[in-house]
Order: C-alpha cells, then sequence, then structure tokens
C-alpha cells in the first residue's frame, strides 16, 4: 500500500519573525511513516516545522503553514492507499501577514484571524476508496466530538486523545471505525500505536476490496 501520513504543527506567521502555532513535535506521525515502511509499504510523509529526522525511503514533503499542508496532501492523495492524519493544523491564521517584523505598540493589539482551509474534510470529499484516518484531541465532550467528526469529515476512524498526548512519548487514545464501536487501547508507546494504527488501515482497505 501507499500511505500518506502528515505530522507535526503549521505555523501561520503574523510577521516575519512572529508565528501562531501549537506543542505538537510530529513524534505521532514520524512513528507511523517508520511503522508503515516495516510494514513493507510506501510513504510520503507530509510535515510541519518538527526537530525530528524524517525515517529513511519516505518521500518527505516539508511544509510550514496549514495551506501548504493542504495542497501537499491533495496533490498525493491521489496516489495514495491510507491516509493517516495526525498532524496538529492550525485552524486559523491572520488574515494579513506583515512582510516585516511589527514594532511594539502601546496598549492592546487586535489580531483578525481567517479560517484555513479543512483539510480532513477536503480529502473526505475527494475520497475514491482510500482509507482515512482521522485524530481528534478533545478535552471536552470527548467521544461526542470525536464522532461528528469521524461522519462530517467522512472518516473511516478516528483516534481520539488529549492535549496530553502533544509533545509526550506516550498516548492514551480510544479508537472509533465507522462501522464499529469503541475500542480503549490504553496507555501505548506512540511507537506501538503507530504500529496498531498502520495494521487497522490494512484491516479497513481490505474489508474495503472485499466490498467492492
Amino acid at each position: 500500500m501507499h500511505f500518506l501520513i502528515t505530522a507535526g504543527p503549521t505555523r501561520e506567521y503574523i510577521d516575519s519573525v512572529r508565528f501562531l502555532s501549537n506543542a505538537s513535535t510530529g513524534r505521532m506521525g514520524f512513528e507511523c511513516a517508520a511503522a508503515a515502511l516495516r510494514r513493507g509499504h510506501t510513504v510520503t510523509l507530509v510535515t510541519g516545522p518538527t526537530h525530528l529526522e524524517p525515517p529513511a525511503k519516505v518521500r518527505c514533503v516539508p511544509v510550514v503553514s496549514a495551506r501548504q499542508m493542504h495542497d501537499a496532501c491533495r496533490a498525493a492523495f491521489g496516489h495514495c492507499d491510507a491516509v493517516i492524519m495526525t498532524a496538529a493544523v492550525a485552524d486559523y491564521r491572520p488574515r494579513r501577514t506583515q512582510r516585516t517584523k511589527q514594532a511594539k505598540q502601546d496598549g492592546p493589539m487586535t489580531l483578525e484571524l481567517t479560517a484555513n482551509p479543512d483539510i480532513l474534510a477536503s480529502l473526505g470529499r475527494a475520497k475514491q476508496g482510500q482509507v482515512l484516518i482521522g485524530f481528534a484531541l478533545q478535552d471536552t465532550a470527548r467521544r461526542q466530538r470525536a464522532r461528528e467528526k469521524l461522519a462530517k469529515k467522512n472518516l473511516d476512524a478516528i483516534v481520539l486523545n488529549t492535549p496530553a498526548a502533544l509533545g509526550a512519548k506516550r498516548s492514551e487514545v480510544e479508537v472509533l471505525t465507522k462501522a464499529g464501536d469503541w475500542r480503549e487501547l490504553g496507555r501505548l508507546s506512540k511507537r506501538a500505536l503507530a504500529t496498531r494504527l498502520v495494521r487497522l488501515a490494512e484491516r479497513l482497505a481490505k474489508r474495503q476490496n472485499k466490498a467492492k
């Protein structure tokens, strides 16, 4: 199979030096890429800014912003069999980005934001047999919001975690498939979790091929 995997944060620049981002390190996506390689698959890894070295033999596409990640994913999507979307993509970006560093001013400052493209929803609309696995990082109404995201974005499975996963080496997650119930995987290393997710994608792809 050909896996498309996203990793890391995006950065949405306010001016030439300041940006909006989050604490994602990219570890989960990089572990998924390595797990897919170990199981004999081809991998395209679209990654935001991280300090991690991508696994050897992956096709690595570095990006910075959410719009760049969207374009890279859409370009690769038609050639892949499965997507694991671990990236922590910024929902919003500054409406205007200054080309030079903004000088400090007295008093408060208002920053106007505009929505970024929804990458998962875009891929969900474009699906033609690919397996699409997303992540839902939630700290309130967790299962309800994850289930709604799975349906709204036409996902085959969703991985529910919490903000504690950002930057951590282990995660405690639950997984919901479109045709199944919640499955609690417990607290796993991200390497072990990555192997579970790659195997899940394999099973979902096999199930879809049988249904054709």
